[in-house]
């Protein structure tokens, strides 16, 4: 058991090196396939990633309020890839992962609003830091604010919500049915937008995106490992490296420069999320031990 913890932060590394695989290659397509189309080419083809899902699915035996619940998530995911995709073209790799960090922070906030959960001193404190560190990032008024910036704000924030949603699916149902029905929600969601824009790819832009496809299920799979094998107190720090690759990969790769602003705004938000993860598994510790108490 000792060596959990360890297998635990190595399964998060690659994950964040899986994700960072991803922007890379999105970034190296730019523009030149249209955001939503490439969102939609992402998914359409990670779909050979579902199979294994499709029984899974079946048997879960979804209510017709489960099902509100996955078309709402998928709603919200839809939007949320098509602006992740829009901003990764426009605004350097690092502002982009950094700001990416604001979604657990945004459903901190959504649960305190709308599930009753508590917010203490420290965990508002976090939440602050945290915006504070986008501000720091974005620097309104020093700088002029790309629509990037703006779209990846929204990004978190639809995220935030999709993320909601699953904590709520996530008592009902296998995390199997969760990511397979997010899938098939988001393929179809994205179809319309992606054919109103359609631009036909190219073979090689194909395999681009397959690629986009297995980092991206193979970085929730190993995420998945990273989880089982450690807290999240252990392994939440670790997402830390994602944003130092990201930022060596813009300045080496693709020729962006190091913005210190973004560095420090990012790790104001990392370390905000630290806290966040610690102060909730305070939180389910102490429930456990007074259930175990009633218990005794």
């Amino acid at each position: 058991m000792s060596q959990r913890p360890v297998i635990g932060i190595f399964w998060m590394v690659v994950t964040g090196l899986c994700f960072v695989a991803v922007t890379a290659i999105v970034k190296h397509l730019g523009a030149a396939i249209p955001a939503a189309e490439g969102a939609f080419l992402r998914y359409f083809l990670g779909l050979v990633f579902l199979i294994p899902m499709i029984r899974p699915i079946l048997r879960a035996k979804l209510t017709g309020r489960q099902f509100k619940l996955f078309a709402l998530r998928g709603v919200l995911h839809t939007g949320g890839v098509i602006l992740w995709f829009y901003a990764m073209a426009r605004i350097p790799i690092a502002d982009v992962t950094a700001m990416n960090y604001l979604s657990p922070v945004y459903v901190t906030l959504a649960a305190a609003l709308f599930l009753g959960e508590g917010l203490p001193p420290r965990r508002l404190a976090a939440v602050v830091a945290a915006l504070i560190g986008a501000l720091v990032i974005l620097r309104p008024g020093l700088r002029e604010v790309q629509p990037g910036h703006l779209a990846m704000l929204a990004t978190a924030f639809l995220f935030a919500g999709g993320y909601l949603l699953a904590k709520i699916l996530s008592d009902e149902v296998s995390p199997v049915v969760i990511v397979g029905m997010l899938s098939i929600t988001v393929t179809i969601g994205l179809a319309p937008f992606a054919w109103a824009v359609w631009v036909t790819p190219s073979l090689v832009e194909l395999a681009w995106l397959f690629g986009v496809a297995c980092f991206a299920t193979a970085g929730h799979y190993t995420m998945t490992l990273a989880f089982r094998s450690a807290p999240l107190t252990v392994t939440q720090p670790i997402t830390f490296l994602q944003l130092v690759w990201a930022v060596a990969l813009g300045a080496v790769v693709f020729g962006e420069g190091v913005d210190a602003f973004v560095v420090l705004g990012g790790t104001i938000i990392i370390g905000s999320v630290v806290v966040l993860t610690w102060s909730e598994h305070r939180r389910r510790l102490r429930a456990a031990q007074a259930g175990q108490r009633f218990l005794d």
